[in-house]
């Protein structure tokens, strides 16, 4: 087994006396508080002076910490001081499959039929997650498609997505001793201080709008974070990478089951898109074609995320991101920039993008995440049964071969709990993610990596979503109509 040093960061200073550590420890709070005292009177921070000397205090902690060799306590040292936060977990889909959405059905107090609960969650050191609230695609449900349509098919998937809503709000009501709706990377980071499991919002899908910016605004109001662009199916904001296993070069171009309807982002996405980094909602590229992503990575402000997706250079299925993709946002950072030979990676030149000069476009926005999905079609298996058992070793190698053709700071946890039957051997439920963090110190990922794995690099995404935001606070919303409704016209005579 790999030996790990006792910390990166800090020597760990021998032994003193009792009364000699006492008055340090006395001597260092003292001195903080009077720095964070003068800090209150010089800076405009909304941090108060508790906070301040909260942190410093837990920092004068952590660097006189020793840290264990064994990976696994290791791995659970640093998730005590940077918790796992889960980019996507399906607690309310869960709720709305199994109870109808009844929440006295079950008790997340106790382990529950599906993968997330209280017991659990505290073992796996999570800090919380973002609560999916999806409901299918129209077609899924019964209704036309509206692949090839105006997006303007009357269902009933805005009703749906406000009773899920709801249920997150009821969950995180019904458990406040546990559970905090946190509207802001600083709120987070308090709430996991006090111990408690902070939570933001997500919409997974573009079809769940209505073809509206209407309902982006009153989502975010009801504390929706993040938008899924598109679902398995197209939208009225963009097109989407459907589910396809082994995509061919040509994925989504021609003769697949789910031929492009925008050939990637809408006119209406691309100000959908806009409105979202005005608001501070970050734009989520899983589900989506490579030619949206692509489209969004270019159009967005704001950092953009893929909430749940894994990489296609190790297992070929449409969810995943192609190499070209990854190498465009590995040469965010300057040292990483240069001619890259996409030979060499796992799609050996032949995936989407590679003969375009996909890798050579900028990134406006400077960032993006992407979180590890868990979902064994994802990670290594085909739904014909076909395909290595997903476990924790092959999902690890999603997160390796991310770090090194896009940067270990881009990745982060997004799961797909409570909405994946199937889970790799080693990652069966939220208490199983230390066995991950445990490997990739294995493999020789340092503390400050792992730790912006588990949340540190959603933290930061989020945060600057958040500034976007403040910076375009004084732009005016956007009144556009989507082009296919005809319901919503402006007229020179008044009604008869």
């Amino acid at each position: 087994m790999k030996e790990l040093p006792t910390h990166t960061q800090a020597s760990v200073p021998r032994r003193r006396s009792s009364a000699w550590t006492v008055a340090r420890r006395f001597a260092a709070l003292a001195l903080l508080g009077v720095i964070s005292l003068h800090s209150t009177t010089t800076t405009t921070t909304h941090e108060s002076l508790l906070d301040r000397v909260y942190d410093a205090v837990h920092q004068l902690k952590w660097k006189s910490t020793v840290l264990s060799k064994d990976p696994h306590e290791r791995a659970l040292q640093l998730m005590d001081r940077q918790p796992v936060i889960d980019g996507h977990v399906d607690l309310e889909i869960l709720s709305r499959y199994y109870y109808a959405n009844d929440l006295d059905a079950f008790d997340l107090r106790r382990e529950t039929r599906g993968q997330v609960d209280f017991p659990r969650m505290r073992k796996g050191k999570m800090g919380g997650f973002f609560h999916s609230v999806f409901v299918p695609c129209p077609e899924d449900e019964g209704y036309p498609s509206e692949n090839r349509s105006n997006f303007t098919t009357p269902t009933w998937r805005v009703r749906d997505t406000l009773e899920q809503i709801d249920t997150a709000w009821l969950l995180i009501d019904k458990y406040n001793d546990q559970f905090e709706l946190t509207l802001t990377a600083r709120e987070w980071r308090k709430a996991m201080r006090r111990g408690k499991f902070g939570g933001m919002l997500g919409v997974e899908g573009g079809h769940q709008l209505g073809s509206s910016l209407s309902t982006i605004r009153t989502y975010f109001d009801l504390g929706v974070r993040y938008i899924t662009l598109t679902h398995t199916c197209h939208s009225a904001l963009a097109d989407s990478c459907g589910y396809v296993e082994r995509p061919s070069a040509h994925d989504l171009v021609a003769g697949t089951p789910l031929a492009p309807r925008w050939n990637g982002l809408s006119s209406f996405g691309r100000t959908a898109v806009r409105e979202m980094n005005r608001l501070g909602m970050m734009v989520d590229l899983s589900h989506t074609s490579p030619k949206t992503a692509s489209d969004a990575l270019s159009h967005s402000l704001a950092p953009v995320i893929f909430s749940h997706s894994n990489a296609r250079g190790v297992h070929s299925h449409s969810r995943n991101i192609p190499d070209s993709i990854l190498r465009r946002i590995g040469s965010i950072d300057s040292r990483r920039k240069g001619t890259f030979n996409l030979s060499e990676d796992g799609e050996k030149g032949q995936g989407w993008g590679a003969d375009t000069g996909e890798v050579d476009k900028p990134v406006p926005s400077g960032d993006v995440l992407i979180m590890l999905n868990f979902s064994p079609t994802f990670v290594s298996e085909w739904s014909d049964g076909s395909g290595p058992r997903a476990n924790v070793s092959l999902m690890a190698d999603h997160a390796e071969y991310i770090g090194r053709l896009a940067g270990r700071e881009h990745v982060g946890i997004g799961s797909d709990f409570d909405g994946i039957e199937d889970v790799p051997e080693g990652l069966e439920d939220v208490s199983k993610y230390p066995n991950l963090i445990a490997e990739l110190l294995r493999r020789g990922w340092s503390d400050a990596e792992v730790m912006g794995l588990t949340s540190g690099n959603l933290l930061r995404i989020v945060e600057k979503v958040e500034a976007v935001a403040r910076q375009h606070g004084h732009d005016k919303p956007s009144y556009e109509v989507f082009s296919g409704r005809t319901d919503l016209v402006k007229h020179d005579k008044p009604p008869i």
